[in-house]
Formats: C-alpha cells, structure tokens, sequence
C-alpha cells in the first residue's frame, strides 16, 4: 500500500458528481497534485453539463451499460448489492463504522475507510486495513483503474484512473 489518508480522501472525492464549484476545487488541488493541471484546464473550456453527464455515463447510468460502476458488486459481479457489501458492512462495524448514504461496497467508501483506519494506528485498524486493501480494494481497483482510462473521454477520470491503477504497484 503506497499511499497517503489525504490521497485516498482526494480519490474519493474525485468520484463524486462534480457540482458548480468543483472546478475551483480542483484549481486548489492542482496546486499540491500537479497530475490534476492537464484535467483542470482542459474542465476549463468544459462546460459543467458536458461533465456531469460523463462522471453519469461512467459511473451512475451508461446506455447501454454503465462503463464503471464505482460498486465492487456491480464491478466484480455484474450485479448492486452483492456479497461485497454484507463482507464490507461487516468489516466497517468491526472498525467501529457505519457506510452512511452510499452502499458499503462504493469505492468511495472503502477509500475513505481505508484513509479513516491508516490514522487509527492500532494492531486492530491495521488488521482490518490489511483486509480491506487484501480482499477488497487491490481485487477489483487496478481493473476498475484500467477501465477508467480506456472508457473516459475527460482527462480527469483518466488520470484519476492511473491515480487508482497506481495505489497497488509494488
């Protein structure tokens, strides 16, 4: 695992439905992450909704199939609400937490999760790490990763796609 809490945080964040003032955002990010200067100005002569409705066709609704559902069920195994999410839910109670708002199984959450239990620092949050990086994350995020770069025609999604494939080179 090579990476910091603040970058699984930004991966996360950078899967969410982008809003009126995520491009300002991402033009504080690129300060400190330069990969994100290439997405920022070509967002720049993008219109907003030219955005949303790529991050929907990659992740939320794709005709005729969504391109990268950012679910490990759906991902993985074709298919919402999979055993994912009952091995996920369970190991967010034994670290003490509760997916709130998204399915336990949403990289986004897994991410934060995984940032949440790096800064933690005891033997039991490094066991649940180790699993959740193990059984999880590393068996389906470099493929999602690939998929991203190939399937986006924004380059944010594309870089966020190698950000992810990167997180599990050795």
């Amino acid at each position: 695992m090579n990476a910091s809490p603040e970058t699984l945080r930004l991966l996360s964040g950078l899967l969410a439905s982008p809003g009126s003032d995520s491009l300002a955002v991402l033009r504080e990010l690129a300060v400190e992450h330069a990969w994100l200067g290439e997405p920022v100005a070509e967002l720049v002569q993008t219109p907003l909704e030219e955005w949303q409705a790529e991050h929907g066709r990659l992740f939320i609704s794709g005709h005729p199939k969504t391109a990268c559902p950012p679910f490990e069920s759906a991902f993985v195994g074709k298919a919402m609400f999979g055993v994912a999410c009952d091995q996920l839910g369970d190991l967010y109670r034994r670290a003490g937490l509760e997916a709130e708002g998204a399915p336990p199984d949403y990289l986004g959450t897994q991410l934060e999760c995984a940032a949440w239990l790096m800064g933690q620092g005891c033997d039991h949050s490094k066991a649940l790490l180790q699993e959740l990086w193990r059984d999880h994350l590393a068996a389906w995020v470099p493929q999602f990763g690939e998929v991203l770069q190939a399937e986006s025609g924004l380059s944010l999604y594309r870089q966020l796609g190698r950000q992810l494939e990167n997180l599990f080179d050795e």
